[in-house]
């Protein structure tokens, strides 16, 4: 339990006659990924609310960072809340503030930094994600791409050690989702942040788990990572009618002989 920074122990949770999850049972490593996947309605961005505490199962116990969040009051879950940063499905940007007041939203009104660190925090992640030179513009002026890197700079200006990501490429065209995905995969090789990742997006899920971050020689490259260094990456998660499908590696699951994770993966697997 110690070295999980989510566990889920038998956790079902219906709405009314309709049961959404049915005795799952995972846990993510600290410092790792996980990728879960599934048809809409299949209960992934459930879990995700779960996590948060904003919903609560009908039965079994949910741990984050070895604590157990189902049973806790709302004033504990907003302590539990303070190390996890969301990216929401639609980015969820502040309209009216810029770039720099939407990435220190958190900083400043939750954490309440003097705000020369919350700035020197903000200039960072934004230089992380490559968007400095963006601190005073307006989300209108921004590209979907850049908008959802913008996101991803909020959720990680608090240096959270869970990252939970809704659909972080979708809507977005293939080479702008390139650029969100490189940012996932600094994330986790760089900062050391557990991730799950709920996505529709297969291509990417496979490009996240298939890449890594390098650093050297003054200059940071994604890279292919060798097949080794793959199963360390992500481990991948199928959910169907609010059970677990599949567990396990990218490999094991492009290898998976059960017949709807092959339909699921041949609907959706190149030439796209």
């Amino acid at each position: 339990m110690n070295h999980a920074a989510v566990v889920f122990e038998h956790v079902s949770l219906a709405f009314g006659d309709h049961e959404v999850l049915r005795d799952i049972n995972f846990s993510v490593a600290r410092a790792s990924m996980m990728m879960l996947l599934g048809a809409s309605g299949a209960g992934k961005s459930v879990i995700l609310k779960l996590i948060l505490g904003l919903l609560r199962p009908d039965t079994g116990a949910i741990y984050v960072n070895g604590e157990r969040i189902d049973n806790m009051s709302e004033t504990e879950l907003l302590r539990i809340r303070a190390d996890i940063g969301m990216l929401f499905q639609e980015s969820a940007l502040f309209d009216s503030l810029t770039v720099s007041e939407n990435v220190g939203y958190r900083l400043d009104e939750e954490m309440h930094l003097p705000e020369h660190e919350s700035q020197r925090r903000v200039e960072e992640v934004l230089g992380f994600v490559g968007l400095r030179e963006y601190l005073d513009r307006m989300p209108s002026e921004l590209s979907g791409g850049q908008r959802r890197r913008v996101a991803i700079a909020r959720a990680m200006a608090s240096k959270p050690h869970l990252l939970l990501l809704d659909d972080p490429t979708t809507g977005l065209d293939p080479i702008t989702a390139v650029t969100v995905d490189d940012e996932i995969v600094k994330l986790r090789d760089l900062e050391s942040v557990t991730s799950i990742v709920v996505t529709h997006q297969i291509r990417d899920a496979f490009y996240v788990a298939t890449h890594e971050a390098v650093r050297g020689a003054g200059k940071l490259d994604i890279v292919a990572a060798d097949a080794a260094q793959q199963r360390e990456n992500a481990e991948f998660m199928v959910l169907h009618e609010g059970r677990i499908l599949f567990h396990g590696s990218g490999a094991e699951l492009l290898g998976s002989s059960d017949s709807y994770v092959k339909e699921f993966m041949y609907m959706t697997l190149p030439p796209w």
